[in-house]
């Protein structure tokens, strides 16, 4: 069966880390171009995405990994071209923008892959499964970690559309969707900003639920200076306990490490990419997206010192 031909749009940090060597190990994936503003990346490497787009012979696919904000109307002309494509988390700026691209893919059969690249940790669909069918007592979320130390010199995650600290903390919320054995909702949110920034360090969140009798809170923060913290514990009515450590990389069920075996985040995604282009169907989930929203929507926010990165 011949490859399909994809390239990426946004050749970053990511993607060299994650997104190339994903696609590379893919036999049923051949990286055909890339873009980026410096032009750096594998070959033919292009400055200008929509060259890119008509310079290459038999593309298929694009995965774009540029910050959220540009990512609609790449999307969109992409899928426009008849180009299956894949998008880095978030998958855009709003909720409009995602539904319209969903709408769009669904018209023109093609697929559209908003991912989740934390749920692609084998112990995550473990731990839904432990804890399926349960009612929840209370779970507590930790996505702790230091702006300056995975996102150095970057400055567009303070602008309007940058997320802040929910471009990490979405992560978070996308695995305990996934894991939550119902609706997750917004009750409040306290959102520290740095003075001069449009979006938060940190915030507090404070979920519920019909499937929950106790508290569910998350705290998310990226003013931690040594290590990261990147927990879900879980306990149900029943006393028994699920935790997710290391991002969801790890999980224990009543303090015993439970095994778990996959082939990583991002090979998965992109194995999952090939499954659903195969089958023209989309995977467009918008849930972790539309709790960042109501956080913004429904919390307060206080003012802290400028934040140096």
């Amino acid at each position: 069966m011949r490859p399909i031909r994809i390239a990426i749009i946004g050749y970053g940090k990511i993607a060299a880390d994650q997104h190339e060597p994903s696609i590379r190990g893919n036999p049923r994936l051949e990286l055909a171009a890339s873009s980026s503003r410096s032009g750096k990346g594998p070959k033919p490497a292009f400055t200008d995405w929509r060259e890119m787009l008509r310079s290459v012979d038999g593309l298929e696919a694009v995965a774009i990994t540029t910050p959220p904000k540009p990512r609609y109307e790449i999307a969109r002309e992409c899928l426009a071209a008849g180009l299956h494509v894949l998008l880095e988390k978030p998958p855009c700026a709003t909720l409009s923008e995602i539904e319209d691209l969903a709408c769009l893919a669904d018209a023109r059969q093609r697929t559209l892959f908003a991912t989740w690249h934390a749920r692609h940790n084998a112990a995550v669909p473990a731990a839904a499964q432990a804890l399926a069918g349960q009612q929840i007592e209370s779970m507590e979320i930790k996505w702790h970690e230091d702006v300056r130390k995975w996102h150095p010199g970057q400055t567009w995650i303070w602008d309007a559309g940058g997320f802040g600290v929910f471009d990490p903390g979405i992560n978070a919320l996308s695995i305990a969707t996934a894991i939550f054995p119902g609706s997750l909702f917004v009750a409040g949110a306290k959102l520290t900003v740095p003075k001069g920034a449009q979006t938060p360090i940190a915030a507090d969140i404070v979920l519920e639920s019909a499937e929950s009798c106790g508290d569910l809170a998350c705290s998310l923060d990226w003013r931690r200076t040594e290590g990261e913290e990147w927990t879900i514990r879980t306990r149900t009515a029943t006393g028994s306990e699920v935790l997710l450590t290391e991002g969801g990389a790890r999980l224990f069920v009543d303090g015993t490490e439970q095994p778990v075996s996959g082939i990583g985040e991002y090979p998965d995604i992109y194995r999952r990419f090939v499954e659903l282009i195969d089958e023209r169907r989309s995977d467009v989930d918008v849930r972790p997206l539309r709790l960042v929203a109501d956080c913004l929507l429904v919390g307060t926010s206080e003012t802290v010192e400028p934040i140096d990165v």
